[in-house]
């Protein structure tokens, strides 16, 4: 799988014989137990009975939901990715203040606070280390809860700055982000599109090169090695009159509603493994973290565009 979030025994898919333990002793279904029911010969008339008796009862109440069961529900894990999502929101919105806050109008890029930014990010990235290597022992919710505070300041830092730059821009990359992932999620809810293997293997390779050019690009800009008309560095080289930036980042879009498939796949298959309710704001972080490289990337490309 290509997000990290997800490197968890909870989401990957097992034998259904096999015993499923989670960290803190937790196990999936009865006992622990994927076994099929022994067979209806084998059972007691009076037994058999009661079986039916349960069963008739069961079809009449209602379906226990993750609360009843203590288990991961699509429908919980929905409720806990939009819980995360509002967090983000609040803090983005904070860190939008405090980056514009005190600037006169007309407002220019040199008087803007960076430390929204700065913090977020360098916050954000620690976290999301933390919480995706100690997760395979025990899922910590408050430290996924920090990671959305400090992502929000970084999302509301660097939009901050881009609107200086180019007004309208954040409007046009959070109606960009919010199609693509409403496109991405329609078509994997009608079965239309699942992630495969050699699929996502080409995947994985495509963002491992893209992570290196990333990091190369990072490095020329910090020690000046580029032109210094080329804002976005590299990006902003043309290739028949075209930013790379541009044609890279079509790539890159299709990358990351990729990884949001591979991502619905994941929370679903946790579901399937029965993983308890808690794994619930692990897949929740998850996506988060794949859509808020998507809005980022999405930001930069419409940036390359209007600069040019």
């Amino acid at each position: 799988m290509s997000n990290f979030a997800f490197n968890n025994p909870a989401f990957k898919e097992r034998d259904p014989r096999a015993v499923a333990t989670y960290p803190g002793g937790a196990q999936a279904g009865q006992n622990g137990q994927y076994a099929p029911p022994p067979p209806a010969s084998q059972l007691a008339a009076a037994q058999q009975a009661a079986v039916n008796a349960n069963l008739e009862g069961m079809y009449a109440a209602p379906s226990a939901g993750a609360i009843e069961t203590d288990r991961m529900t699509v429908e919980d894990t929905v409720w806990k990715t939009a819980g995360l999502f509002g967090i983000l929101l609040v803090f983005a919105a904070i860190g939008w203040v405090f980056t514009l806050g005190g600037v006169a109008v007309p407002r220019t890029p040199s008087a803007i606070a960076i430390w929204p930014w700065a913090v977020g990010a360098l916050g954000g990235f620690v976290l999301a280390m933390v919480v995706s290597f100690t997760s395979r022992k025990k899922v910590r919710p408050g430290l996924i809860f920090a990671y959305s505070a400090f992502e929000g300041l970084f999302i509301g830092g660097i939009s901050a700055f881009f609107e200086v730059l180019w007004p309208g821009i954040v409007l046009q990359a959070t109606l960009a982000t919010a199609a693509v992932v409403a496109v991405t999620l329609a078509l994997f809810a009608s079965g239309k599109v699942r992630a495969s293997a050699k699929m996502t293997k080409i995947v994985m390779i495509a963002m491992l090169g893209y992570l290196l050019f990333s990091l190369l690009n990072v490095v020329l800009m910090v020690f000046n090695v580029l032109p210094a008309n080329q804002m976005f560095g590299l990006y902003s080289a043309k290739v028949a009159g075209i930013p790379l930036g541009l044609i890279i980042g079509v790539l890159v879009v299709f990358l990351a509603a990729y990884s949001l498939v591979m991502d619905f796949d994941q929370v679903q298959q946790g579901v399937r493994n029965g993983a308890p309710r808690v794994y619930g704001w692990l897949g929740g972080f998850g996506i988060m973290v794949t859509v808020v490289w998507l809005y980022v990337e999405i930001l930069r490309m419409i940036a390359i565009a209007r600069n040019n």
